[in-house]
């Protein structure tokens, strides 16, 4: 180690002796110097301590039921369809919002199993496969939004299942200018 400090500062020692720029003496100038050759090891790089994960009985409960709501979901709801039309489906989303909303708090709070998250992530894809014939848009949109953020709470992103809206499209017979 010794031999190497020695040769740096040598070479430091010689680029030394080169003028500056507009020609005065004494300035050091390290053009030709090599910087950082002789680099101490990188430390490994240290993980966060994990903590353990112990549910209050409060929270397993609250998962429980979450999951139990979530396997049931598809089916409340193609029973409201069925029941009420295409306005069962706009009051099952408001429903639905409900339960997005527990879902965050459960979340926000650190009480959320992985299970719970499954399950949700899960319902949000049956859900959209259930072949309901919903003629408006507005309740097709709202539906879609509710499991678009229900899946933005969980980072699940880049699904590319929901159903296209069908807006009529203007005549060209009304045609204005």
């Amino acid at each position: 180690m010794d031999e190497q400090s020695t040769t740096s500062e040598e070479q430091l020692h010689e680029v030394a002796h080169y003028g500056t720029l507009d020609g005065r003496p004494g300035a050091l100038e390290y053009s030709g110097f090599q910087w950082f050759l002789f680099t101490s090891p990188t430390p490994p790089p240290v993980s966060p301590p994990r903590v353990p994960f112990n549910p209050t009985p409060t929270a397993i409960q609250r998962n429980e039921s979450l999951i139990k709501a979530f396997k049931a979901a598809p089916n409340v709801l193609y029973e409201r369809y069925c029941q009420f039309g295409q306005l069962g489906v706009l009051g099952w989303c408001a429903e639905f919002e409900e339960l997005i909303s527990e879902v965050k708090g459960l979340g926000i709070s650190g009480d959320m199993a992985d299970a719970t998250r499954d399950c949700a992530l899960q319902t949000c894809r049956d859900i959209l496969k259930l072949q309901l014939d919903v003629q408006m848009q507005l309740i097709i949109l709202y539906l879609s939004g509710q499991i678009s953020r229900l899946r933005a709470f969980l980072d699940q992103n880049g699904d590319e299942d929901y159903p296209i809206p069908s807006f009529p499209l203007p005549s060209e017979e009304y045609d204005h200018p």
